[in-house]
């Protein structure tokens, strides 16, 4: 165990930072490990009494120190799993102009994406599914949740509810749900979105590898045919670290 550590936290570069508490030696060296890859996005850290042992600290240390590196972002929690290392994130900044999907949005900036499904099929709609669609009594809901990566890092949760009448096989639906709809001529040419501050909660938090109450964008967008019909209603979760939405405004005339 102890060589496995000191490949990670080599001991001459935890005593040779200056004076100082000792918690903030180990979170910097720890915070070095994680620049330098020596611990890598996704690694798990070694326990905490592990690390105690190894760097001669007390575990109150320890915690104190991997507290401070979970509120910075570096480390995150995973309730009955550990302690795990998460990417610094670069932010994507997407425009608020265009009316895109999240395949297109990251292809253009030349991110691999890929999705994990977390629901995908047909469903007696909910009042609200009802009411935003503006569907008729007896008529099924098509529902997607997937979480959204690029470059294999979790950027976002996206739960997107439309009539079957649009979307009668949401298996279809392979990478881009609105590729799908292209063939029916059902993508739509307009939404309405609205964006909120949150704080993440679980078990969202999990899926996007951030603490718990930590800073996201809530999204819930409506789309409408060239008809003014609804064709799409999805709710969003992003990551506050790592999006930016940005809009072009103009200033009208006095």
């Amino acid at each position: 165990m102890n060589q496995a550590l000191s490949a990670i936290l080599p001991l001459d570069a935890l005593q040779s930072i200056g004076s100082g508490p000792l918690y903030l030696k180990l979170r910097q060296t720890l915070e070095d490990a994680i620049q330098s890859g020596r611990l890598a996005h996704g690694d798990a850290l070694p326990a905490e009494r592990d690390l105690a042992d190894y760097a001669n600290v007390s575990r109150v240390t320890v915690r104190k120190a991997v507290d401070d590196l979970v509120k910075d972002g570096l480390l995150a929690r995973r309730q009955g799993s550990g302690t795990f290392v998460v990417k610094p994130v670069s932010k994507v900044q997407q425009p608020l102009s265009q009316l895109t999907s999240f395949t297109e949005d990251m292809a253009r900036r030349g991110l691999e994406t890929r999705a994990e499904w977390l629901e995908r099929g047909l469903f007696h709609p909910s009042p609200e599914e009802m009411m935003m669609l503006g569907l008729a009594p007896g008529t099924m809901v098509a529902r997607l949740g997937r979480l959204r990566i690029a470059n294999d890092m979790p950027l976002a949760i996206e739960r997107a509810s439309l009539s079957a009448e649009f979307l009668p096989d949401p298996r279809k639906v392979d990478t881009s749900l609105y590729a799908e709809l292209e063939k029916t001529r059902s993508r739509p040419v307009r939404a309405i979105q609205r964006i909120s501050a949150c704080n993440v909660k679980n078990p969202d938090a999990g899926l996007l590898a951030v603490p718990v109450g930590a800073a996201g964008l809530s999204i819930e967008r409506i789309s409408y045919l060239a008809s003014g019909r609804v064709v799409e209603f999805t709710r969003s979760l992003y990551r506050g670290d790592a999006y930016d939405f940005v809009a072009e405004l103009t200033i009208g005339g006095n």
